[in-house]
């Protein structure tokens, strides 16, 4: 699997969804109505980012296809820059779109997780719990640890979690401990993504949207955030089933 980059040669090679798909989304990041994530503007602007493309989000053969492209990414991550982030745009058919709502994509993403965690090479890693329910829990893959983040075609409360294709933004921890080593300057950006993000969003910040490591923020619960202020009351990742059955 191809690992790309904005506007690297490979780039002449792609079809024409994800020809679209990368131009609406540079679009996304340098429109004069500003992202909410100033990091992710700023991985975009230094190139940081790196962009795969998988098929129909549906699709067994999908998440194998995304588990190749984020091992890949595992491996070579820290070559690309302190702000770099993972970014996949799945081959998302109108039929899908037109015939779907929010919760049908959420659902898509949770399978995807699964099958992500069923292909994974490696073992969770020791120091992080595997049930989602411990607030220290979060995604982890080829032993990483990864904030996960998914847009759907049809949030529209939310802009900030709206693409035209399904897409996930995956973001190694270390990135984030590092933009967090500054306490300062973090503090004074994460005030900043909180106001563009009033600005931005037709809503409120979701209240699931807490702060990394306090004792009431559960890390799935924002990894796909619903057009409301409705959540799933149980994560439907079953990794730690897994973990179980191999011991």
């Amino acid at each position: 699997m191809v690992l790309y980059q904005e506007g690297g040669p490979e780039t002449e090679g792609l079809c024409p969804w994800q020809k679209d798909a990368i131009s609406l989304f540079a679009e996304k990041m340098t429109s004069n109505k500003k992202f909410p994530c100033i990091p992710a503007t700023q991985a975009y602007g230094l190139k940081h980012l790196r962009y795969g493309f998988a098929g129909f989000p549906g699709s067994e053969s999908t998440g194998i296809e995304l588990a190749e492209i984020l091992k890949q990414y595992s491996i070579k991550s820290r070559n690309f820059g302190k702000y770099t982030t993972l970014v996949v745009f799945f081959d998302t058919p109108a039929a899908l779109i037109e015939t779907n709502t929010v919760e049908d994509f959420e659902f898509l993403f949770w399978k995807l997780l699964n099958q992500l965690n069923e292909q994974d090479e490696l073992d969770w890693p020791a120091h992080i719990p595997t049930d989602p329910e411990n607030s220290h829990w979060e995604f982890c893959f080829h032993g990483e640890q990864y904030f996960m983040y998914c847009a759907s075609p049809l949030h529209k409360n939310r802009d900030s979690r709206c693409f035209p294709y399904m897409m996930m933004a995956i973001t190694p921890r270390w990135v984030l401990k590092e933009f967090n080593s500054n306490s300062g300057y973090a503090e004074k950006i994460q005030k900043q993504i909180r106001k563009r993000l009033h600005q931005y969003d037709a809503i409120e910040a979701h209240p699931e949207l807490k702060k990394y490591g306090s004792e009431d923020n559960y890390e799935w619960k924002q990894y796909f955030l619903r057009d409301d202020d409705s959540a799933l009351s149980k994560c439907p990742f079953h990794g730690m089933l897994k973990a179980s059955k191999d011991k």
